[in-house]
């Protein structure tokens, strides 16, 4: 095991210094001039002779004027010490202006994450149980209609639901204006606002991840084992459980993975529509913005995400099917 991980160790690291080197030409191919961004707001209270002396002073601090490998060699040093840059819109330090937003994203996707699985693990199970049943066929109905409605229409649909006409949840924002409250008040008011996006991404989510565990388990429960365990005479119970479900759970451990993975990652719609402050939002709003400091700080981070997540979804294959050696 110590033997594998340390090559998919390895790996990573040779994925992550690929990618570094495709993402940062790329972001330098991108037209536009950071160093004029930042002056030009100064231009009409300079002199031309001072406006472009301030011009080629922010080109050098930028290290504009520098080879693009040697850009290249600073940025990553710079990158692997902790230091992210400065973004060029707050002024800030990188890892500064990620953290709130980072913060209201894993806050969001824990709540959905949770609550997606606690639904359609049972759900795709006592489907697959009662496969071609008025239980099973209501379902799949319900689930063919969810996974093909968009997700901004069930928030719109949902907004003039719970919004309009019943005026139960705020339709935008994470608190309400001049809150003062702490603690398990502003707790309590963040959940509020939250409510509504919460049920939305968890609703959007259920037909998808409900469907694959009802695929695996139908898949499962047509095996030679679960014949065999229920001629020993063992509960239906237990067949259900200990057999065919730990035998399901290779295709969907994947899944379930990457899920629980996701909970650094925004969702674009959602934040867009609801004026949510997360990953998402912030990253697009980075891009439009021209801070591509910020953008390829959290773009290198969704890279070592993913690569972390692939490298234990392997792992845990080895653990759920002993039929699966990961020590190699």
């Amino acid at each position: 095991m110590a033997k594998y991980i340390s090559k998919r160790i390895l790996y990573m690291i040779l994925v992550f210094f690929i990618m570094s080197i495709v993402l940062f030409f790329l972001y330098n191919l991108i037209p536009g001039d950071p160093a004029r961004a930042e002056v030009e707001p100064l231009k009409e209270t300079l002199t031309p002779e001072e406006y472009m002396h301030r011009y080629q002073q922010a080109r050098e601090r930028l290290g504009l004027d520098d080879p693009m490998i040697v850009r290249y060699g600073k940025w990553i040093g710079n990158l692997l010490r902790g230091n992210f840059g400065t973004s060029r819109v707050y002024k800030q330090p990188v890892k500064d202006v990620v953290t709130t937003p980072l913060r209201n994203t894993v806050i969001i996707n824990i709540f959905v994450i949770a609550a997606v699985l606690l639904i359609t693990i049972p759900l795709g199970i006592k489907t697959a149980v009662k496969q071609n049943s008025a239980f099973d066929k209501t379902v799949q109905v319900l689930t063919v209609v969810g996974h093909s409605i968009p997700v901004f229409i069930i928030a719109l649909l949902f907004i003039f639901l719970f919004s309009v006409k019943l005026g139960w949840f705020p339709v935008s924002g994470m608190r309400t204006a001049n809150f003062k409250g702490t603690g398990l008040a502003a707790f309590g008011d963040l959940m509020y606002h939250l409510a509504l996006p919460l049920i939305i991404m968890i609703v959007g989510s259920l037909a998808g991840v409900t469907r694959h565990v009802r695929a695996a388990m139908i898949d499962a429960l047509s095996m030679d084992y679960v014949k065999t365990a229920r001629a020993k005479g063992l509960s239906e119970k237990v067949v259900i459980y200990s057999h065919a479900w730990k035998n399901a759970l290779l295709p969907v451990i994947t899944l379930i993975i990457g899920w629980i993975m996701s909970v650094f990652s925004g969702s674009l719609v959602i934040e867009r529509m609801f004026n949510l402050h997360g990953m998402g939002k912030f990253y697009i709003d980075a891009l439009q913005n021209q801070d591509y400091e910020v953008a390829l700080a959290i773009q290198m981070f969704y890279i070592v995400i993913a690569l972390v997540g692939n490298l234990v979804t392997d792992i845990s294959y080895g653990f759920v099917d002993p039929r699966v050696r990961v020590d190699r």
